[in-house]
Parts: C-alpha cells; structure tokens; sequence
C-alpha cells in the first residue's frame, strides 16, 4: 500500500517527498532484499541442525556359492535387510539447534540494521538534493538581482554619472554565477543517480523534490540518554549479542565433542528352505557401535581452544561495536547541534542584516554615496549566506538521519 500511495505522488504530482522516497526504497532496493534473503535461508537452518541424520537402509546377499548360486543348497546363504541409524551423544542436536537459533536471529536482527542503513542513506542523498535545489533557486534570484544591477549601472553609465568598469564589473560577476551553476547542476546530477540506485530505479530517472518543507528543528536528547536508546534498540548490537550466545553454544558442544556418538543396527537375513524341503529359520541381527576419541588432545581438545578464541573474539567486538555506535551518536549529535545553531544564526542575524546592507549600499550607489565594488560585493556574501543557511539546513537533517540509524530509534527528541 505504501508504494502505492509513493507511485501515485510522484506520478500524479512528479514530486518525490522524503516519505515516497523512503517507501520506495524499502520495497525496491535490492540489496535489503538480498539480506532478507540472507536472513530466511539462516531461519531454515536450525530444525536441519537439531534433526537426527536420515537412518540407512541397505540390501545385500550374504555367502551366495559361485558355483552354482543356488541358495538352498548352502545353510548360511540369505538375502538381508537392514537399517541403521546414527545417534549424537544426548545435548548434542540440542546445542547445535541452539547455536543455529541464535545466528538466524543474529542475522534477523542484521536485516534491521541494513533497513536502518538504506534508510540514513535516502535521507542524506534526498536532503543534500533539496540543498543544491535551494543553491539553484538563491543562484537564479542572484542572478535577476545582478542583472537588475547591470541594468542601473549601464544607465548611469549612459547619462555619465558611472563608469564602465562598474557594467564590466557586474557581467563578470554574472558570469561567474552561471559557472556556478553549472557546478550544481552536476552535482545535482550525480545526487539524482545516487537517489535513483538506492530506489532501484534508472539512473537517469529525473528527480523533482518538494520545493518547501517544515522549518523546525526539534530538540533532541541528549549523548546519555541517546546512548541508552541505542543500547536497547540499535539492532547492530542485537546481532553481536546473538553471534556471541551462538558462539557460546559452540563452546559448550566442542567441550561435548570427547563425548562418543552411536551408530545402532539391525539386520535381517531370509533364507530359503533346504533342497528336501526342510525349513531353515531366518536370521535377525542387532548391533551398535560408538567413535572413541582417543585423538582428544590433537581434535577435540583444540576444537574446545578454537570455539573459545572464537567466543572472546565475539565478545570483543561487540566493545568495539559499542564504542563505534558511541561515536557515531556523539559525532551525529555534535553536527546537528552545530547545525542548528547556524541556522538559528543564520535566520535572526546574519540574513537579516546583510539583506539591510544591500538595501543600504544599493540606496547609496544610486545618489553616488557607494563604490560599485563594494555593492557587488555585498551582494554577492548575501548569496553566500544564503547558500551556507541552506547547507546548514540540510546538514542538521541528515545528522538527524545519522542518529536515528545510530540509535535505532525513531523518537530521539525531547
């Protein structure tokens, strides 16, 4: 349903909203597909691992005289049947059934972790599209603003109140717009592909985003409590905790492995009477055997070194995991702070005011009180104010991104 309503929006109205983008990308991207893949084929695992070996059955004739191949003529000739079956020592089915268990949820909660992943990876791809689509937008309003400038020279110059320098000057600056343009324009282009391989669709596929969003900036918790989100909800470390249990159940079945599997038989042999017609009784047979360990020291007891190792490795990198997921909450946080704090800056101060200056110095230039120079200039740092609010903008966004793939936790605001 959800790619439904994606597939109308963007083809009724040919925007992509983030929620579309997001739809569309868990539906469709391959590679999440393949981890679930990945997942099922584990989930079928254990019932194989906690199942006994199929038994074997088996025919044979037994003591049959080449000479002549009559079984009546010989007392032990007969034609058998027989069944065995291979029997772990008790605990041992279980312990395997129980390491398979806790590595298909390992890999269950891995399949979380890469939906996380894709995720993170459309909103930063979708928000770094919306900035150069602003950078775009401020480019052209610039561009109409120097050229209104142009226009004001060019007819100062006319009546002899400016000089041409001033006209030279403005082209020149409007020149260096277009090239500016063109910058974004491939950069816009290589976002577009990016967008369009986490959707699963062609990478040329055009891409039009809404042209406003929500302003806000929510507050968000802060390292303390984000770390304790992710400690219960970041499914990367979910994984890690299964991949050790599983490796602790591995542990406990080389420590059984000294312990002797069984083989169990039985047979049964039918004879054919003898020439006089005398009845000769079948014969039935049972049997069982076990392997004896008596390579402990070089098999089983390296095997038990091995799964320990292989324990301590897991649960090292689990701390390792953990100081990754600290890192990634404190750096996502730190940038979304920073961010905000710009835009907030950005939005009462520093816009505001060199908004008010261009108005000042264009005033000025007008009744020859201001250089051209420095009106062009000003004009031109209000563009990159412009610019960087934006860039700030879609930063604290897709660090907001970052920490609800760190966290694993959608509410991380206060």
């Amino acid at each position: 349903m959800a790619l439904v309503a994606a597939s109308y929006l963007v083809k009724a109205e040919n925007v992509l909203t983030l929620e579309a983008a997001l739809a569309t990308a868990l539906q469709n991207n391959p590679n999440l597909a393949r981890i679930k893949a990945a997942a099922e084929a584990l989930a079928a695992v254990p019932s194989q691992a906690g199942t006994l070996p199929d038994p074997v059955i088996g025919f044979n004739v037994m003591n049959l005289p080449v000479d002549h191949f009559d079984t009546r003529k010989e007392p032990m000739a007969q034609i058998g049947f027989g069944i065995s079956q291979a029997i772990p020592f008790p605990g041992k089915l279980a312990l395997r059934e129980q390491a398979a268990t806790y590595e298909a949820q390992a890999a269950a909660y891995n399949e979380d972790e890469w939906r996380l992943s894709l995720l993170s990876d459309v909103k930063t791809v979708w928000w770094q599209m919306f900035y150069l689509d602003r950078l775009l937008e401020i480019t052209d309003n610039n561009r109409i603003l120097l050229q209104q400038l142009v226009d004001i020279a060019g007819t100062k110059y006319e009546v002899g109140e400016g000089l041409q320098q001033d006209v030279l000057l403005a082209q020149l600056e409007l020149s260096k717009l277009l090239d500016r343009k063109i910058k974004i324009n491939g950069m816009r282009a290589n976002a577009s592909a990016s967008l369009n391989a986490l959707l699963n669709r062609p990478s040329n596929d055009a891409v039009k985003l809404p042209a406003k969003v929500p302003l806000q900036l929510p507050e968000i918790y802060d390292d303390r409590v984000l770390y304790q989100l992710a400690e219960t909800n970041r499914p990367l470390l979910a994984s890690e905790r299964e991949r050790i249990n599983a490796a602790r159940s591995k542990l406990d079945l080389a420590k059984k492995e000294m312990l002797p599997d069984f083989n169990v038989n039985a047979a049964y042999g039918a004879r054919d009477n003898m020439p006089d017609g005398t009845r000769r009784s079948d014969l039935l047979s049972f049997g069982i055997s076990m392997n004896v360990p008596i390579f402990y020291a070089q098999k089983q007891a390296q095997g038990v070194s091995q799964s320990t190792s292989e324990l301590m490795r897991e649960r090292y990198a689990l701390q390792d995991q953990w100081n990754g997921v600290r890192k990634q909450i404190s750096q996502a946080g730190n940038d979304y702070r920073r961010a905000k704090e710009q835009v907030l800056l950005y939005e009462t101060g520093i816009l505001p005011q060199a908004q008010q200056t261009v108005a000042s110095m264009l005033a000025g230039y007008q009744v020859n009180k201001v250089d051209f120079l420095n009106l062009i200039r000003s004009q031109i740092t209000v563009y990159d104010y412009e610019a960087q609010y934006w860039q700030a903008f879609a930063e604290a966004n897709q660090a907001l991104a970052q920490l609800v793939a760190a966290t694993g936790k959608e509410d991380i605001y206060e």
